[in-house]
Protein backbone atom coordinates (compact mmCIF):
# COMPACT_ATOMS: atom_id res chain seq x y z
CA UNK A 1 0.00 0.00 0.00
CA UNK A 2 2.98 2.10 0.82
CA UNK A 3 4.11 1.35 -2.39
CA UNK A 4 1.26 2.47 -4.35
CA UNK A 5 0.71 5.91 -2.57
CA UNK A 6 4.50 6.95 -3.63
CA UNK A 7 3.63 5.78 -7.34
CA UNK A 8 0.54 7.99 -6.94
CA UNK A 9 2.55 10.57 -5.48
CA UNK A 10 5.25 10.71 -8.47
CA UNK A 11 2.94 10.41 -10.66
CA UNK A 12 1.86 13.48 -9.80
CA UNK A 13 4.56 15.22 -9.32
CA UNK A 14 5.77 14.38 -12.45
CA UNK A 15 2.40 15.67 -14.58
CA UNK A 16 2.41 19.02 -12.47
CA UNK A 17 5.84 19.80 -13.93
CA UNK A 18 4.96 18.87 -17.50
CA UNK A 19 5.77 21.88 -19.76
CA UNK A 20 2.92 22.93 -21.93
CA UNK A 21 3.52 23.43 -25.85
CA UNK A 22 3.21 26.94 -26.81
CA UNK A 23 0.72 27.62 -30.02
CA UNK A 24 2.84 28.72 -32.58
CA UNK A 25 -0.40 30.23 -34.98
CA UNK A 26 -0.22 33.76 -36.09
CA UNK A 27 -1.85 36.45 -34.88
CA UNK A 28 -3.34 39.65 -36.76
CA UNK A 29 -0.44 41.72 -36.09
CA UNK A 30 2.20 39.44 -37.01
CA UNK A 31 3.13 38.79 -40.77
CA UNK A 32 2.84 35.44 -41.98
CA UNK A 33 6.11 35.77 -44.52
CA UNK A 34 9.44 37.66 -43.68
CA UNK A 35 9.15 38.98 -47.53
CA UNK A 36 9.50 42.26 -48.28
CA UNK A 37 7.41 44.83 -50.80
CA UNK A 38 10.20 47.00 -52.25
CA UNK A 39 8.97 50.52 -51.36
CA UNK A 40 8.87 52.04 -54.94
CA UNK A 41 6.86 48.96 -55.96
CA UNK A 42 4.32 49.16 -53.44
CA UNK A 43 0.34 50.29 -54.54
CA UNK A 44 0.80 54.04 -54.95
CA UNK A 45 -2.25 54.90 -53.52
CA UNK A 46 -1.94 52.13 -50.31
CA UNK A 47 1.02 54.03 -49.87
CA UNK A 48 -0.07 57.37 -49.89
CA UNK A 49 -3.36 56.60 -47.45
CA UNK A 50 -0.91 55.08 -44.91
CA UNK A 51 1.15 57.89 -44.57
CA UNK A 52 -2.30 60.12 -44.43
CA UNK A 53 -3.31 57.99 -42.06
CA UNK A 54 -0.33 57.80 -39.99
CA UNK A 55 0.59 61.66 -40.00
CA UNK A 56 -3.13 62.06 -39.21
CA UNK A 57 -3.01 60.59 -35.98
CA UNK A 58 0.21 62.09 -34.49
CA UNK A 59 -0.79 65.28 -35.77
CA UNK A 60 -3.40 65.10 -33.36
CA UNK A 61 -0.38 65.83 -30.54
CA UNK A 62 0.03 68.93 -32.20
CA UNK A 63 -3.19 70.55 -32.42
CA UNK A 64 -5.35 68.96 -29.91
CA UNK A 65 -7.69 68.43 -32.99
CA UNK A 66 -8.74 64.87 -34.07
CA UNK A 67 -10.80 64.26 -37.78
CA UNK A 68 -12.31 60.34 -36.92
CA UNK A 69 -11.82 58.12 -39.40
CA UNK A 70 -14.68 57.17 -41.21
CA UNK A 71 -16.16 53.54 -42.11
CA UNK A 72 -14.99 53.82 -45.74
CA UNK A 73 -11.07 54.81 -44.07
CA UNK A 74 -10.87 51.99 -41.56
CA UNK A 75 -12.34 48.81 -40.34
CA UNK A 76 -14.76 48.54 -37.31
CA UNK A 77 -12.17 47.53 -35.00
CA UNK A 78 -9.89 50.56 -35.75
CA UNK A 79 -12.97 53.04 -35.64
CA UNK A 80 -14.38 51.31 -31.79
CA UNK A 81 -10.22 51.57 -30.69
CA UNK A 82 -9.55 55.15 -32.07
CA UNK A 83 -11.41 57.49 -29.29
CA UNK A 84 -10.45 60.79 -28.67
CA UNK A 85 -9.97 60.14 -24.91
CA UNK A 86 -7.30 57.01 -26.05
CA UNK A 87 -5.46 59.73 -28.27
CA UNK A 88 -5.49 62.26 -25.97
CA UNK A 89 -3.91 60.20 -23.18
CA UNK A 90 -1.31 58.80 -25.53
CA UNK A 91 -0.54 62.41 -26.71
CA UNK A 92 -0.06 63.96 -23.82
CA UNK A 93 2.32 61.42 -22.49
CA UNK A 94 4.30 61.39 -26.15
CA UNK A 95 4.49 65.43 -25.92
CA UNK A 96 6.44 65.75 -22.76
CA UNK A 97 8.98 62.27 -23.40
CA UNK A 98 9.28 63.38 -27.79
CA UNK A 99 8.58 66.77 -28.25
CA UNK A 100 6.46 68.09 -30.92
CA UNK A 101 5.62 65.98 -34.14
CA UNK A 102 7.68 66.30 -37.58
CA UNK A 103 7.21 63.72 -39.87
CA UNK A 104 7.28 60.21 -40.60
CA UNK A 105 9.69 58.06 -43.20
CA UNK A 106 8.42 54.63 -44.60
CA UNK A 107 11.38 52.25 -43.80
CA UNK A 108 9.75 49.19 -45.31
CA UNK A 109 6.52 47.48 -46.41
CA UNK A 110 5.91 43.54 -45.22
CA UNK A 111 2.99 41.71 -46.50
CA UNK A 112 0.40 39.32 -44.56
CA UNK A 113 -0.70 36.97 -47.03
CA UNK A 114 -2.95 35.33 -44.88
CA UNK A 115 -4.43 38.26 -43.50
CA UNK A 116 -4.25 39.80 -46.83
CA UNK A 117 -2.90 43.41 -45.84
CA UNK A 118 0.24 45.58 -45.55
CA UNK A 119 2.33 46.59 -42.40
CA UNK A 120 3.84 49.62 -43.24
CA UNK A 121 6.54 50.39 -40.86
CA UNK A 122 7.53 54.56 -40.70
CA UNK A 123 10.35 56.04 -38.77
CA UNK A 124 8.44 58.98 -36.61
CA UNK A 125 10.63 62.20 -36.03
CA UNK A 126 10.21 64.39 -33.20
CA UNK A 127 11.73 67.72 -31.82
CA UNK A 128 13.47 66.02 -29.29
CA UNK A 129 16.72 64.17 -29.89
CA UNK A 130 15.63 60.79 -27.50
CA UNK A 131 12.24 59.94 -29.44
CA UNK A 132 12.98 57.21 -31.50
CA UNK A 133 9.62 55.81 -32.10
CA UNK A 134 8.47 53.80 -34.84
CA UNK A 135 4.59 53.74 -36.19
CA UNK A 136 2.97 50.33 -37.79
CA UNK A 137 0.60 51.20 -39.92
CA UNK A 138 -1.52 48.11 -41.38
CA UNK A 139 -3.65 48.76 -44.54
CA UNK A 140 -5.81 46.26 -46.15
CA UNK A 141 -6.30 45.05 -49.43
CA UNK A 142 -9.11 47.08 -50.32
CA UNK A 143 -7.30 50.48 -48.71
CA UNK A 144 -8.71 50.46 -45.48
CA UNK A 145 -6.65 51.33 -41.93
CA UNK A 146 -6.67 47.92 -40.48
CA UNK A 147 -4.35 49.41 -37.22
CA UNK A 148 -2.17 51.69 -35.83
CA UNK A 149 0.77 50.73 -33.43
CA UNK A 150 3.50 52.93 -31.72
CA UNK A 151 6.46 50.85 -30.60
CA UNK A 152 10.32 51.92 -30.02
CA UNK A 153 12.12 51.87 -33.06
CA UNK A 154 14.09 48.78 -33.79
CA UNK A 155 16.30 48.06 -37.42
CA UNK A 156 15.02 44.95 -37.49
CA UNK A 157 11.34 44.16 -38.03
CA UNK A 158 10.17 42.46 -34.47
CA UNK A 159 6.48 41.66 -34.48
Amino acid sequence: MKKVLMFLCLLLVVSACKTKKKSTSATATTPVTKQRIAIEDANPEQKKRAYEFGKRVLNTCNTSRFKPFTSSEATPEVLRNTTEARLTKTCHAFRLKYGTFKDLTLVEIIPNKKEKTNLYRYRAHYSKPVANKELRVTMTEDNKLAGLKSVDWQDEYQP
